[in-house]
This record gives structure tokens, sequence and C-alpha cells, in this order.
């Protein structure tokens, strides 16, 4: 009898663990770019005061947490390109390597990059691509894409849809994102889905004002391959997304501009709420599903600035795109039975939350007492911010008494305004510790995202939710 309850008990764990893999019918994936927990915390002061919470944090009220350990094939502190691509190969490389096996090499024995400009010059021996999430998921029949505030052809949207040994060489990136053309990959079969961003320069000649060396025009050629092409958030907006099955934006030559500036300046670009809503409106489409990505890629580069502000804002951008797309989905597929969300940075930066600040003051700020509510002071008798930074650019000779006003650049709550750095460097570092990651919906249920997990293993919680 006691045999029989044990077989009976071994079967029932059995289906169950079958139920669980293969739930998601849909995957969104979510990466905050340079998204350490420094700044998740300081977003959410800023949004929401102390007390409250980030939408990424609550998700669908039963988000799965975990913490995701970031090292490269050979960092401590990895660039974006091997820790996107160990998400999205679950495969371990070198620093600055997209999307190829562990043994290929961003540069020679003397230390020169395989670049010429942004074309690529990777030796043929040079290592061998690894497949995707994305490319697998298209093989299944599901509908893909990427959305990204950065270039397409940037680091970490590049390692969903590219292989290449230098993450540099945007011009050779760009090219293996048009259909049927020379250096496309074919892993993607008839092509991504969606592609949104930034980047027109690299899919333009240089005849027209472009980066390209081959004389090609990209997104011509990706027209005639039956995308619909929007070049200004009004023309994204414009788009009939049930009448779409390819599209593809390209909202400014570089990056697209940071929040902060995009609203105050009223810039027609589309925000990533925007991109998200109208990526999944077009990839829904598909009655196998799809997988999205969706990166907040210029809160990297704000921390690389050491510019906490416009950090703050886009991490709010971010995480609003996030409720705009659980809301999306909860419509489409309520209690989330069939999609799975999954949000996580690829690494984290230098910013340091200091001093034993009083609560409800500004995290912009100077810190406050929390006894008194007086300016706290380093050794020197000056005062100091909430917020600073291991290394950077802005490291004064001589520390003076900063105001907490908006005035000028100097002021702390200025648009402007770079914070304080311990070591100085022409431009602030990735930090090297663990990250957050939080996940919702089919296939995050306990035993899967939970506890502290490499990033390579994140690959395969979401291949196994999708029942690959």
């Amino acid at each position: 009898m006691k045999k029989t309850l044990m077989a009976t008990a071994c079967l029932l764990a059995l289906s169950q663990g079958a139920q669980a893999a293969g739930e998601a019918k849909n995957v969104i994936f979510f990466l905050g770019d340079g998204m350490g927990p420094t700044t998740v915390t300081a977003a959410r002061i800023y949004k929401y005061k102390e007390e409250g919470f980030l939408n990424l944090e609550v998700l669908d009220g039963k988000a799965r947490t975990a913490r995701v350990k970031t090292y490269s094939n050979d960092a401590q502190t990895t660039d974006s390109a091997p820790s996107m691509a160990a998400y999205m190969t679950g495969v371990k490389m070198n620093n600055e390597v997209i999307s190829m096996s562990p043994d290929t090499k961003a540069a020679d024995a003397s230390g020169k990059a395989y670049l010429n400009g942004k074309d690529a010059t990777c030796p043929a021996d040079n290592g061998k691509p690894v497949d995707t999430i994305l490319e697998i998921a298209k093989s299944k029949g599901k509908a893909v894409g990427a959305v990204t505030t950065t270039t397409v052809t940037h680091a970490t949207p590049a390692a969903t849809y590219a292989h290449v040994c230098h993450r540099d060489a945007e011009n050779t990136i760009a090219a293996q994102a048009v259909p049927g053309g020379a250096g496309y990959n074919a892993k993607l079969g008839d092509g991504l889905d969606v592609l949104l961003g930034g980047g027109t320069r690299y899919f333009k000649p240089k005849a027209a004002g472009g980066d390209r060396t081959d004389g090609r025009d990209l997104i011509a050629e990706m027209k005639t391959k039956g995308y619909a092409f929007a070049g200004t958030g009004s023309e994204l907006n414009a788009i009939d997304a049930k009448k779409t099955a390819k599209l593809f934006g390209l909202f400014n030559s570089s990056h697209l501009n940071y929040e902060l500036d995009r609203v105050k300046n009223k810039i027609d670009e589309p925000s990533l709420k925007d991109m998200t809503l109208k990526a999944i409106d077009v990839l829904g489409q598909n009655k196998n599903g799809f997988f999205l990505m969706v990166e907040g890629g210029r809160i990297d580069h704000a921390l690389h600035g050491t510019n906490a502000k416009r950090v703050l804002d886009d991490t709010i951008a971010f995480d609003d795109a996030i409720k705009a797309a659980l809301d999306e989905m909860q419509k489409r597929d309520p209690g989330l039975a069939n999609t799975l969300i999954v949000v996580t940075a690829d690494h984290d930066h230098t910013m340091t939350f200091n001093g034993y600040g009083k609560r409800g003051s500004n995290i912009l700020g100077t810190v406050k007492n929390y006894k008194d509510g007086t300016e706290m002071k380093d050794k020197d008798g000056k005062n100091y911010t909430t917020l600073v930074f291991g290394n950077g650019p802005n490291r004064p000779a001589t520390r003076t008494n900063l105001v907490e006003g908006a005035a000028d650049k100097t002021q702390v709550l200025h648009d402007d305004y770079l914070q304080e750095t311990a070591v100085k460097l022409s431009s602030e570092t990735h930090g090297g510790g663990d990250v957050k990651l939080f996940a919702a919906g089919a296939g995050s249920a306990a035993k899967t995202f939970k506890g502290t997990i490499d990033n390579t293993k994140v690959f395969g919680l979401v291949k196994s939710a999708f029942g690959f």
C-alpha cells in the first residue's frame, strides 16, 4: 500500500511538472539595461515614496523573485552584450560578444578589435553562433519582436536576433535583420515581425547621411519585404496594427531621446509604452503566440553619465511600459494563464544610496538628518547627496557645499546635475553585483524563478515555460 501511494505521488508530481512546462503561449521579456537594485529603490522613492512599489515589483500580485548573477565568461563585471546574450541563449560568452560560442573573441591576440568602423572583421574560425530564444520561438511558428529606446543594433536588442564577434559592428548587425539580403540571419525565417527603436544611421548608406559602407538602403529593403515603416511617433500611432503583419520603426539617427527630454521638448518620438503596446497589437495576431523583448536601454546611458535624474525618469518610463503591457495582456489573457512576463536587468552600476537620510526627503537632494532634518556633513563639514557613484566624471578636486536647487547644473535638482563620484573616470562603469528578477504568469511557479540563479539559467526557464 505504501509503495502504491509513493508511486501515485511520483506520478502526480511528474504530471504537475509537465503541466508547468509549456504553459506559456506568449513571453514578454523586459530588460532594464543597467537597472541594478539601487536604481530600482531610488526610482520607487522618486515616484511612489518609500512606502510605495514600482509596477515591476508587483506585476500581477503573485510575482516570483530571484537574484541573478551577471558575470561574463571572461570578466567579473560584464558588459551588456554577453549578459543579454546569456539570457537569450543560455551560454556564457566573452565581453563584447553577441550570441556566439564561449570561444569567440572580440579582439585578436594584440588586443585589436575585429572591427572596421561599424563593420565586423570576425575571422571565419572565431567561434560559432548559438541559437537565441527568439530564433527558437520563430522556428516554432511564433511571432517575434524587439523594442528598445537604444539603436535596434545596440547590444541588448542585437543579442536577440544577431550573431557577431563584436557588439560595435552595428552595420553588420543591421544587415542580419533584413530578410533575404546579404548577411541576413536565416535563423529568423521570414524575419522579425516587429523591430522598433533608434539607429537609422546603420540602415542608410553614407551617401544618404548614414554609416553604411556597402551603399545599401536597408530601410528600403525592409519595405520591399512587406514591412510597414514608421519614422516618428505620429507615424507609429497612425499604423493600423490589425492590417500590419510586419512592423519596422526607427525614430532617431542614434538612440531615442531620454524620456525627460522627449516629454519636455515635445519630441515626436514614441514612448517605450507606445512601442510596447503597438508591438503587442501586431504580434498578438499570431495564433501560435509570440516572444517580445522590451528594453529600457537609456537607463544605462544616464548611469554611465552619472545623471541620476534621467536615470530615474527613464526607469519610471520603463515601469510604465510594464504596467501598460500587463493591463493589455490581462485583457487578452485573464490571469496571465498563457503569458509569462519576466522583468530583470543585465547588470548593475556603481550608483550608491548613502547617508542616514530623513524619510520623505527628495531622493535627488542632499542628505537630511533623520533626527532633526538638518543637513548632514562629511568630515570636512560639507553636505552631500543621497545618490553618488563609485566612479565617473564628476570628482571635484575640492568639495564645496551643495545647493538643493535647480537654477543651474551645479545645483543638485537640476536636470543636468551630475552626481559626485569617488574615482574619476571619463565615464562611469558597470557594477558587478547581482540584479533583481521578477516573473509572473504562465510558467513562473515556485521552484523556477527563485533564489540566486545564474543569468544563463533564465534562458532555460523561459524555454521550459514555452515547452520547447
